[in-house]
């Protein structure tokens, strides 16, 4: 009973070897992983490189599965050269088996000790995530060691022996078996180990050992589609593509396998080597024979898994993809993507305020006001997102730009509650009551308007490139607009003073209503502040503009 425990002890640790190297590998290399990928789709021998690069390091032909099915997803990328990629990250996992099968005794303690160290003594920066991935890579090796200690005392009790020759010689039973604990593990490189492990001990025979290294490979390409099963129908092609070459490749593999054994019999010395060369074999051979296919595959996935016709007036988020989370910064930008979207709904709801003060549309008003919801359900959606990825696998960069998404999507989110307000106190105190602006009036309202919609858009401009000029220049309409709020209420005392009736009979909704449009305008420079801060230039602006020095504390919000 204890040498079992031990063996299912040293699988564990196997799968969180291999679980710690992949997340690690992300986390530091995610984003220039991401640019690797992204400039290697012109053609499909470049794409099937990169795969075999990214998939090298990262250890996880899932993972990078995941990561290109959201370029897809997202339009970037053609599902043909997506599967040349998947084709190449196969290969990639596959030499991985290859190097692990060597005889790595010795660098075990030392990638362990290195990692350690440079964990606990650097753990917030690069080296420590480095560490992270050495000390995966050290438990990788010694769960290997572990295993082979383990399978011996079991191979030598009769009792297991004599199980081994009871099981039934069925190679599409050993393909299920290698499919279901690569799912289960969520690691077919994993299960290829583990494989080769238990047969050079002798306890799985070698033709058994062949059917679960093809049921491996199948399981990693179910195990993308379960991943990917939720999302959108042009997220799932690649995962779909994907499966449909692996169950291609092992059907034409199942009749060929006695003729394979012998092969590898006459060329490959040992069974641990002839178990992860057939791995190899089987997805180089793959890449070969279906890389011409890629094309004719990917237009059958998109016919198979349309696009949805977009919905009318649907707001809902389009971008927080949940397989994203995986990758710190894929995800980072997935949030930044919906930050625009919410933003873009702000947008709308503050174009639409002046038609409704112009025309007094009722139905308009209660169709922005209601976007406001909107606007909310979209903060709350960000929110929660960004708290799903942890601040500790953030770069420096990647955490002051979680920030900044935060803070953005706060200021959306304010400024919708602004605007709201405001509509329902022009329904409430002008639409209702038959009143109108005075011209001088409603002229200062639609230049307060335009500079806000020219504000916005530069806001959102700052926020998605961070430039500092763009940021300098946003901050300086704080003070203009300022300026304009109370010569425009100086402006209205004076119509008061010559009795304007117009002007009297609107005057607490026109003071209230520029005070609400400088106070939007506020929530926008607001973006501008992050921006300036990290370049170290906002204490130097605000001393260098004097008419900033004396804001109000309403303005510094």
């Amino acid at each position: 009973m204890i040498h079992l425990l031990n063996l299912l002890a040293a699988i564990a640790l196997l799968v969180w070897g291999t679980h710690i190297v992949r997340t690690g590998v992300l986390r530091v290399f995610g984003e220039s992983l991401r640019v690797v990928l992204a400039k290697s789709f012109s053609n499909r021998l470049s794409a099937l490189a990169a795969g075999l690069g990214v998939a090298s390091i990262v250890q996880s032909s899932t993972a990078t599965c995941l990561i290109v099915a959201s370029f897809v997803g997202k339009g970037l990328v053609s599902s043909a050269a997506a599967l040349a990629v998947m084709l190449g990250a196969d290969v990639g996992t596959s030499l991985m088996a290859v190097v692990y099968s060597l005889d790595l005794s010795w660098l075990s303690p030392l990638l362990i000790f290195t990692g350690v160290v440079l964990f606990v003594t650097r753990q917030n920066t690069v080296a420590g995530r480095v560490g992270r991935v050495l000390i995966g890579l050290g438990l990788i090796t010694l769960a290997l060691q572990l295993i082979v200690g383990a399978t011996k005392p079991l191979t030598e009790a009769p009792a297991v022996r004599a199980l081994l020759v009871a099981l039934p010689n069925d190679v599409l039973l050993d393909i299920v078996v290698g499919a279901a604990l690569t799912v289960l593990s969520y690691s077919s490189l994993a299960i290829v180990l583990l494989t080769a492990t238990l047969a050079t001990s002798g306890l799985v025979p070698t033709p058994v050992a062949l059917g679960l290294v093809l049921g491996a490979n199948l399981g990693s390409g179910l195990l993308a589609l379960l991943a990917t099963s939720g999302a959108s129908p042009q997220v799932r092609r690649l995962p779909l593509g994907n499966l449909i070459f692996k169950l291609l490749g092992a059907l034409i593999a199942v009749p060929l396998l006695p003729q394979a054994h012998v092969l590898l019999q006459d060329y490959v010395s040992t069974v641990h080597q002839q178990v992860v060369g057939f791995h190899l074999a089987f997805n180089v051979v793959l890449s070969i024979m279906f890389i011409g296919l890629t094309g004719l595959v990917g237009r059958a996935v998109e016919r198979w898994l349309p696009e949805p016709s977009p919905e009318a007036g649907n707001t809902r988020p389009r971008h927080l993809d949940p397989m994203a989370l995986a990758t710190p910064s894929l995800a980072i930008s997935c949030a930044a993507r919906e930050a625009l979207h919410q933003a873009d709904v702000v947008e709308t709801m503050l174009r639409g305020m002046l038609p409704v003060i112009r025309h007094n549309d009722l139905a308009l008003a209660e169709q922005l006001r209601n976007m406001d919801d909107t606007v909310d359900e979209l903060y709350s959606a960000i929110k929660f997102y960004l708290t799903q990825i942890s601040r500790e696998a953030l770069s420096e960069r990647e955490s002051r730009r979680w920030t900044d998404i935060v803070s953005f999507t706060i200021n959306m989110e304010q400024i919708g509650d602004i605007i709201e307000r405001v509509l329902q106190d022009v329904e409430d105190k002008k639409i209702r009551k038959n009143r109108s602006f005075s011209d001088a009036g409603f002229t200062e309202i639609c230049h307060l308007h335009e500079r806000l919609m020219s504000n916005l858009r530069l806001a959102m401009s700052v926020f998605l490139d961070g430039h500092v000029r763009d940021a300098k220049k946003l901050l300086e309409e704080k003070a203009r607009f300022r300026d304009l709020e109370h010569e425009y209420a100086a402006s209205h005392i004076a119509r008061l003073r010559e009795n304007t009736a117009q002007s009297i009979e609107t005057s607490s909704l026109h003071l209230d209503l520029i005070s609400e449009l400088k106070r939007i305008n506020s929530c926008l420079c607001s973006i501008a502040y992050p921006i300036l801060e990290s370049a170290g230039v906002l204490s130097k602006t605000r001393i260098r503009n004097s008419r900033m020095a004396d804001l109000s504390p309403d303005d510094t919000r």
